[in-house]
């Protein structure tokens, strides 16, 4: 297998962020795939050390409206079947609980803004212990209006009391991740400038969600590297 990592990408400032630096210090060549500039299902979703979906604006659901997500379900199945490492982030975690049979919906309230996860025992056992380090919890950025069901034979790992379902692993090679914990704080500012509309039309605002990515985002990147550092040791 090949030392690359495939990326699918919805859009240009939801990037693998942390989870990049991290694959740098290995030595491993990330390869994005963006949304409507190649074809999704061209890449053989074996071929690649790694394959992560990252998140976007758009429903799980919404193969109707945007056809890529079809093959990309199917690349997902093939994938997760193979036992190969394989993460989602968001839309990403979505499209996973949905390629192993679980219902994805609106949720009753959107998430939007900084907060700690509550890990589960079985959180705490896992790479994701790491935001729960020195006893205190560390915030993360969620940022989605949809959940999902628990899948069949996943482990719950994290959730919060707006979203029951924040982290799963289905396997020793499966991660889905409703959060963000790949955002690194110097690209934050596209997030507020592109979704201007949606934090506009939630309780927080666009200067609180600036100042808590400040204050919490160093934090949590420097969590995450780790989380994600030792997620990734298992294959090495």
């Amino acid at each position: 297998m090949k030392r690359e990592v495939l990326a699918i990408r919805h859009v240009y400032f939801e990037d693998l962020g942390s989870l990049e630096l991290v694959l740098g210090d290995r030595g491993q060549l990330v390869r994005y795939l963006d949304v409507g500039r190649a074809r999704i299902d061209a890449p053989d979703p074996l071929g690649t050390s790694l394959m992560v979906v990252l998140g976007g604006p758009i429903g799980a659901h919404d193969e109707a409206l945007f056809p890529h997500l079809t093959p990309l379900l199917a690349m997902l199945e093939k994938r997760i079947a193979a036992g190969l490492p394989t993460i989602g982030i968001c839309l990403g975690a979505q499209l996973i609980a949905r390629a192993l049979g679980a219902r994805v919906y609106r949720a009753k309230q959107k998430e939007l803004g900084w907060k700690a996860l509550t890990l589960t025992d079985s959180g705490r056992a896992s790479a994701l212990r790491h935001f729960e380090a020195d006893g205190r919890a560390t915030p993360v950025l969620h940022w989605h209006g949809d959940t999902f069901d628990l899948p069949d034979g996943a482990t719950r790992l994290a959730f919060t009391d707006a979203c029951e379902n924040q982290a799963f692993a289905w396997g020793d090679h499966v991660l889905g991740l409703q959060c963000h914990p790949e955002i690194l704080v110097d690209r934050f500012e596209s997030w507020l400038v592109a979704y201007s509309a949606e934090v506009g039309e939630s309780p927080t605002d666009v200067l609180t969600l600036r100042a808590e990515a400040s204050r919490h985002g160093p934090g949590l990147e420097r969590a995450a590297r780790v989380m994600f550092a030792e997620w990734l040791d298992r294959f090495d």
